[in-house]
């Protein structure tokens, strides 16, 4: 009973403690009392049916579903804890496993379960931890950055293998040295324990340096692209290795002993099915992804992505390697495909399920009891000295040899130093295949403690020096440049990029937010990579330089669904009637938001002396720094009558809810009075206020203001209003805000992504009978229609006054002019089927309304249909790059439709 109090009283907690922490310590004391019930429940009917042969597999299956939900919460703890000591997450979940294993509490007997929950890892645990090993690996892959490998691939390349070559020779001759203390018996170089034992310290888990590289702004240094660089080729030679390692394990187990021609065919044909399976899998990355986009909504392309991935990892294990191979070569595959962040993204939750299982049951095979064996801690010890210092030499000594310093090598010799996930995996495929032993393995898991400590810090230390890593300067990328944009305010950029990212959308594009502060995106389509993010008022797109006319045609279409936006806004908007909204209610259910949370009666003043709006607002200030709830009272009636000036918070029956945002508080704090009598707050309705709500929120973190407001409303029905104004003490108001409450309707579901379309060639949209090369139209209207004409003419238009109202009205936003006496009229309209075009030359020229004032001469008319993914964006961005100095000449030149249409099309190849 004891433990049971120990449990409920913080559920009756003074006011302002954290709802979370309640709600978290509730659940745990309805889980327990739930276990309290459950367990012997269980047991006494274990008894009763004494007599009766429960099914194994029914019992096996009782067993494993306890197992794995006692796995995650256990695991998570571990996870939250090592990473606020600055360790990896994984590590923590690993000391889970090692708690609840076989070798620690998982023996322990209790009511119910008399050999305790975990007495060993069982066929189904293990298979589970197969199955996560695989989306372990895959995910790896699918975060391979080829481009990075492939752009710094002789500095990375010779800084990956040194450390490969070097790592995996002093840590297979480290294990030789201490062989006849550790196996009890002398092994050679090329026995299979210390073939595998040098393979794990091969690895490398760059986590760990780029979360201290992004924090120091050191990403994009040359230290900091070549160890980005270098994990990735690691990577890819670390799965050779285990590959050919593997293969060696195999052939000794078969012929009993050492047959180097035997081993040596093996080795190759392991290195031959590596090699064929990435390459075929890297060439026909395009077809997986377009394959795999067939099935539509987003989670279930990563779903079947996933299944690949298990074929793929079976097939490699029936071959002879190893299941994680198999999958890291899919992830490598589609690391290039536009679809490689949907499946990282839509796959989260099933790492953050299995994940964790993995890392968990290897901890329950390491036994903590050869830690007492002297041999094995200094093996342990000698082993992870010798891991780490052949890194930092295999790593930093070819980075000298080329263009880095002494400083600059030994950042990026510690920086490749960490081990974590990669090394655990291949010490789980070691104990599975009866190489190592669970002793063994606590060597592995100290090495691996010890590289992970020591390695990060001597980092930080070597980045705070700001001298330069290289001899000379590093030239930048010659290929990737960067279009910056500025606007006026920092609001009208998140506004921008809201309407950007539906242009890219619109286009097939795959649009991802990969960080927070400052926000940055990432758009995938096919071969086009753009990233794009905002700090301050200036929009910086990164991306290649062909793709610069992309960008630019959809940031003037994007500007153009701004300046809709903006037009409608003028509009007058009924702000009362929204007002008046504020207080319907409807048939809802319990909510979760809690009004017990941020109210207690010392917060409400049943009868208020102010007569006016400032001095009701300075009184219920005053109850909210008695309370220490505000740190400045005069920054807070700021906001609060800043709010009042843009437009009054008095709604109408008689409440009326002041509020403001301001960092004198640090999370949504309020304050309750009445006036009966009631005074003039500026309600729309024209009747005096009398109940009266003050909030604060803070305004650089979130608070739940909306979800307040939106329960103060349901609160506050005719009813409500009733019950609060007969209250004459503080205590029964609060009985009234703090009773339950209904929530609010769910959202309407997500509507799928629309499927991106192929790429494109302009001769697919030009031909000669869609082009003219001279125009009779003298006004713009004239010249629409005149294109239209063309488009109609052909067959490809249903309705071309519908069209030609369409294209006229996206011309009544912004003229579609650009410089250089180009004009693209367009629009978007279900007259058309797909993406249709049609070209006209006026060369005396006419006014378009350009960006540069000079007379438009070439006209290209786009209409698109109102559905669908039509690459409009590409098409305009390669007509742009058609036109070019040289491409309007040609152009301006053509005397026939012919000549005009290969004028565009072969100014459109040479510019590709």
């Amino acid at each position: 009973m004891s433990l049971i109090r120990d449990f409920t009283a913080p559920c009756n907690a003074p006011f302002g403690r954290s709802r979370t922490v309640m709600t978290t310590r509730t659940t745990m004391c309805l889980v327990f009392a739930m276990g309290c019930v459950v367990v012997p429940a269980t047991a006494m009917a274990g008894g009763d049916t004494a007599g009766v042969s429960e099914p194994e597999s029914a019992r096996d299956a009782m067993l494993l579903v306890i197992q794995l939900g006692i796995i995650l919460f256990v695991a998570k703890f571990g996870n939250l804890l090592f990473e606020r000591i600055k360790l990896p997450g994984a590590l923590g979940e690993l000391a889970a496993g090692i708690l609840l294993g076989p070798f620690a509490l998982g023996r322990m007997g209790f009511y119910g379960f008399a050999n305790g929950l975990f007495p060993g890892v069982s066929p189904e645990l293990s298979g589970l931890a197969a199955i996560a090993a695989v989306v372990l690996l895959f995910n790896i892959g699918l975060e391979t950055d080829l481009k990075l490998m492939l752009r710094f691939s002789l500095v990375g390349g010779l800084v990956g293998l040194g450390g490969m070559l070097v790592s995996f020779f002093f840590g297979a001759a480290s294990v030789m040295l201490f062989s006849p203390w550790v196996f009890g018996r002398q092994l050679g170089l090329f026995a299979p324990q210390c073939l595998l034992l040098g393979t794990i310290t091969t690895a490398t888990s760059v986590s760990i340096t780029a979360r201290i590289l992004s924090e120091k702004r050191k990403m994009d240094s040359p230290e900091g692209v070549t160890i980005l660089s270098a994990a990735v080729i690691d990577d890819v030679l670390g799965i050779i290795v285990l590959a050919v390692v593997m293969s060696v394990i195999s052939a000794s187990k078969a012929t009993g002993g050492i047959d180097w021609s035997h081993i040596g065919v093996i080795a190759t044909k392991a290195v031959g099915v590596w090699l064929a399976a990435t390459v075929i899998g890297l060439l026909a990355s395009r077809k997986i992804s377009f394959l795999l986009k067939w099935f539509g909504e987003r989670t279930s392309i990563a779903i079947m992505a996933l299944g690949l991935a298990l074929i793929l990892a079976g097939l490699f294990e029936e071959a002879g390697l190893a299941m994680i191979i198999g999958a890291y070569v899919m992830g490598l595959a589609l690391s290039k495909s536009d679809i490689s962040h949907v499946v990282r993204e839509r796959l989260r939750p099933v790492y953050a399920l299995l994940v964790p299982v993995f890392f968990c049951t290897t901890g329950m095979m390491i036994d903590l009891g050869a830690l007492t064996s002297p041999s094995v801690v200094i093996f342990g010890f000698t082993y992870a000295i010798v891991a780490l210092a052949a890194k930092v030499v295999g790593c930093g000594l070819p980075a000298f040899l080329t263009n880095f310093n002494l400083l600059g090598s030994a950042r990026i010799g510690f920086g490749m130093a960490p081990r974590c996930e990669v090394a655990l995996i291949i010490a789980g495929v070691g104990l599975a295949a009866g190489v190592l032993s669970p002793a063994i393995l606590a060597a592995v898991i100290m090495m691996v403690l010890v590289n992970t400590v020591v390695a990060p810090p001597v980092m930080i230390y070597l980045l705070r020096s700001d001298r330069q890593g290289t001899r000379r300067d590093v030239p930048g990328e010659k290929d990737e440049t960067t279009v910056p944009f500025e606007f006026p305010s920092l609001e009208m950029v998140e506004f921008f990029v809201g309407k950007l990212r539906g242009v890219f959308e619109s286009e097939g594009f795959f649009t991802h937010h990969i960080r927070h502060d400052p926000p940055m995106y990432h758009l995938r389509k096919d071969g086009t990579a753009i990233d794009f993010h905002h700090e301050g008022t200036t929009l910086t797109f990164t991306c290649h330089r062909r793709d610069v006319p992309l960008v630019n045609t959809a940031v003037y279409e994007a500007l153009a669904e701004l300046e809709r936006s903006v037009r409608g806004l003028k509009k007058p908007l009924d702000a009362r009637n929204i007002q008046s909204r504020l207080q319907e209610t409807g048939p809802l259910e319990t909510t979760r938001f809690n009004m017990k949370d941020i109210l207690s009666p010392r917060l409400i003043i049943p009868e208020l002396k102010g007569n006016s709006k400032e001095t009701v607002i300075d009184e219920l200030l005053d109850v909210l720094v008695r309370n220490g709830l505000v740190k400045d009272r005069s920054a807070a009636r700021e906001a609060v009558l800043q709010r009042e000036e843009s437009m009054s918070t008095g709604l109408q029956y008689g409440v009326a809810i002041p509020h403001g945002k301001t960092d004198a508080v640090t999370r949504l704090v309020c304050a309750v009075g009445l006036k009966r009598e009631g005074i003039d707050f500026g309600s729309f309705d024209g009747e005096p206020s009398k109940i009266f709500i003050l909030t604060l929120s803070p305004r650089s973190k979130p608070a739940p203001h909306i979800q307040f407001m939106s329960t103060i409303s349901q609160i506050l029905t005719s009813s409500g209003r009733e019950r609060v104004l007969a209250c004459r003490t503080a205590r029964q108001i609060y009985h009234v805000f703090s009773a339950p409450l209904p929530a609010p309707l769910p959202a309407p579901p997500v509507q799928p992504p629309r499927r991106a379309a192929t790429k494109l060639k302009l001769d697919d949209y030009i031909r000669p009978e869609l082009v003219t090369p001279n125009l009779a139209g003298r006004t713009k209207e004239e010249i629409i229609i005149e294109l239209l004409g063309l488009l109609e003419k052909a067959g490809l238009i249903s309705d071309a006054e519908k069209a030609g109202q369409v294209v006229l009205q996206r011309e009544a936003q912004l003229s579609t002019a650009m410089e250089d006496g180009i004009a693209i009229p367009h629009g978007r309209t279900n007259a058309v089927d797909s993406l249709v075009c049609a070209v006209g030359v006026k060369r005396e020229g006419m006014d378009f309304g350009s960006a540069d004032g000079k007379a438009t001469t070439i006209f290209v008319l786009v209409l698109t249909p109102m559905e669908g993914a039509d690459p409009y964006l590409q098409f305009v961005a390669s007509v742009v790059g058609a036109l070019d100095a040289d491409g309007r000449e040609r152009v301006l030149s053509a005397r026939t439709p012919q000549d005009l249409a290969d004028a565009l099309t072969g100014g459109a190849d040479q510019a590709s």
